[in-house]
């Protein structure tokens, strides 16, 4: 029994060192396997991006941003430059990202990622606390109370939910 165990054992070691010198003897065969699955990825520049915008976008500033970008569904009536000064500090500083965290760069109009149509709820939720909610409460100190992203944020893409420890 223990003999017919020993011959199996080294018909299959037999068959695997075949089978790891052919493999290793076709070096493209390795190269394009271990390519394939470990891909390099590219950092995303932002202060780059945002700088190639804005050249972009030059002597057009104070258009309206559906004029300039597409897909433009919150911030309508927001200049150019505006719009990409709040996705820069707004979103991006509020929520501690950068913008591929809602973009897929170079196709900034694609609705790829769900966390940009977030981000598109959220600014109407802000907008209704801001216009409608917030001035309803009577006795409040600021005639004009505001909030926005780093409101609740605080440079998470997660919201404050606890207070930090005393």
């Amino acid at each position: 029994m223990k003999t017919k165990n020993l011959v199996s054992l080294a018909v299959v070691c037999a068959f695997g060192s075949i089978a790891l010198i052919i493999c290793l003897s076709n070096s493209t065969t390795f190269t394009a396997v271990t390519a394939q699955t470990n891909p390099t990825p590219v950092p995303f520049d932002q202060k780059a991006t945002i700088a190639a915008l804005k050249e972009q976008i030059k002597g057009h500033e104070n258009d309206p941003a559906p004029t300039i970008f597409k897909n433009i569904k919150v911030m309508t009536t927001t200049p150019a430059a505006r719009l990409l000064a709040v996705m820069e500090f707004g979103f991006s500083r509020s929520l501690g990202v950068d913008c591929t965290h809602c973009h897929v760069p170079g196709k900034w109009e694609a609705d790829d990622k769900p966390e940009k149509q977030i981000a598109r709820d959220m600014s109407d939720m802000n907008t209704k606390i801001n216009k409608e909610l917030l001035r309803n409460i009577k006795n409040l100190k600021d005639a004009n109370p505001i909030i926005n992203c780093t409101t609740c944020h605080r440079g998470q893409v997660k919201p404050a939910l606890n207070l930090p420890a005393s």
